[in-house]
């Protein structure tokens, strides 16, 4: 089962990497899109969220501070689906149903985020020996 975990880790932390490291290295664009939806300090909050989903998947992966990095990517997720993916302010059809759906993949996997705090939580279901590979068991939480 350690297997089938660890594969999990390292799908779910790439999406977040991936995109943490294209918030970071696209900026001007990411910034743009940020203006458009009128984030106050845009690129601030593109600077911000890249390291939030950068760090939060790369605890994911190592399993070091996993409770923290699913927080990190619980509240990216949710935020950026409220501001972002705000399907019930479009008016065309084919923008709404995008919205939609990029506003449910972000909430779907932010339940998935917080089902890994909850159980990293004080230890309770994720340990060292049950999380697979991790870069400290003495660190796996902050709850310890």
């Amino acid at each position: 089962m350690n297997a089938v975990l660890i594969i999990g880790r390292i799908l779910l932390a790439f999406m977040f990497i991936n995109g943490g490291y294209s918030h970071l290295t696209k900026l001007e664009a990411m910034t743009g899109y940020a203006k458009y939806k009128k984030l106050p300090a845009a690129k601030l909050g593109v600077i911000i969220s890249g390291l939030m989903i950068l760090l939060g998947g790369l605890s994911i992966l190592l399993g070091y501070y996993v409770d923290l990095g699913a927080l990190l990517l619980a509240i990216f997720l949710i935020s950026s689906a409220l501001i972002f993916h705000d399907f019930w302010r479009e008016t065309d059809a084919t923008a709404k149903m995008n919205a939609g759906s990029a506003f449910w993949k972000n909430m779907s996997i932010a339940g998935a985020a917080l089902i890994i705090f909850a159980l990293a939580y004080k230890g309770h279901g994720i340990t060292a020996d049950n999380f697979g590979m991790v870069v400290s068991k003495a660190n796996i939480a902050l709850w310890k």
